[in-house]
């Protein structure tokens, strides 16, 4: 192994079955990203003469156990939520794990990807591929399902991230990148201003699963066609923002600006999901207060939530002999 590529990695903590989680920390352009092996993870983020990660997480492994589940993760192989835990393959309907108040299954249940150690194949300065193998019957679902991430720090300093997925019987994939936006480090977003390029949305039950069709974000809280506030309205921010009716090439698709900072958001994906923080809870992180409600904006390029109990919806199925990829890059500029 070349020095430099020795000075990239470390460990960070231990996993509760005893593995070593790992960081690499990746460096171009003024831009520093921290990688960890646990879910995949962008556990830091940091701009150049900006004193504060642009990303929530923690300094120490523990919270990411607890309280910071999630935080920077790829969740999955299914992120988002699936109804009743249930959904129709292959002329059955599979029983998933109910992880959530124990009706809807999220994030690809209680083992699913975002809590789990990956390994790396590669790393250097600007880049690394973490792998990870999800054995049959995980949270339910069919497998094994192998996945691959590359996260890579761009020459003008975006960062990009390249997911891909294999299977080896028929199953469902949709991994999202899970991280916790805050461009001015402060308490909550209320200085944030939001745009995405959807007229599109996806209206939501009790449960937080889609009520069906998508609807038109005219005349809603929801239409951010134009940037607006982050926080307005009533209702909050736990949606996706339909896109596009199928994956596409690589677009941007939302910005997120402050005062000082525009974080733009591109994918090849036909949903972002966007949540607004609402119900965070957890002791001090990378800033100097505890996040609590709407610390962070997470955007997540995805499909569409539920899709396989849903008429119309982009397809989540994956069959062995294909790959499913997805690409997102997200960059930071002052303003």
């Amino acid at each position: 192994m070349k020095a430099e590529e020795m000075n990239t990695r470390h460990a960070f903590g231990a996993t509760p079955g005893g593995e070593t989680v790992e960081i690499v920390t990746l460096q171009r352009a003024g831009v520093t990203a921290r990688v960890m092996t646990w879910g995949a993870s962008l556990q830091d983020f940091r701009l150049e003469s900006v004193p504060h990660s642009l990303v929530l997480g923690a300094p120490d492994f523990a919270p990411y156990l607890d309280e910071m589940r999630y935080f920077g993760a790829i969740v999955g192989p299914v992120a988002n939520r699936i109804a009743k835990g249930r959904a129709p393959l292959g002329g059955q309907e599979i029983a998933l794990e109910r992880n959530e108040n124990g009706v809807t299954t999220l994030h690809g249940g209680t083992q699913g990807c975002g809590t789990q150690n990956w390994r790396i194949l590669a790393h250097g300065e600007t880049s690394c591929t973490l792998i990870l193998t999800m054995l049959d019957g995980t949270g339910g679902l069919p497998g094994p399902v192998t996945l691959k991430a590359r996260y890579a720090l761009e020459e003008d300093g975006a960062l990009s991230l390249d997911i891909e997925a294999q299977a080896e019987q028929a199953t469902f994939c949709n991994p999202a990148h899970h991280s916790y936006w805050t461009l001015d480090g402060s308490p909550n977003l209320h200085h944030h201003q939001l745009q995405v390029d959807a007229d599109r949305y996806l209206p939501v039950d009790a449960e937080q699963i889609p009520t069906g069709a998508a609807a038109s974000v005219a005349d809603t809280e929801f239409d951010h066609r134009e940037a607006a506030p982050v926080l307005r309205g009533e209702t909050g921010l736990d949606h996706n923002f339909c896109l596009s009716d199928a994956p596409a090439p690589l677009r941007e698709v939302c910005t997120l600006e402050t005062e000082a900072l525009r974080l733009s958001v591109a994918t090849t994906e036909p949903g972002l999901q966007v949540y607004d923080g609402a119900g965070l809870s957890t002791g001090l992180g990378h800033h100097p207060h505890p996040y609590g409600t709407n610390a962070g904006l997470a955007i997540e390029p995805q499909r569409w939530p539920d899709a396989p109990n849903q008429n119309g919806y982009p397809s989540i199925l994956l069959h062995p002999g294909e790959t499913y990829r997805q690409t997102s890059r997200f960059k930071v500029t002052r303003k």
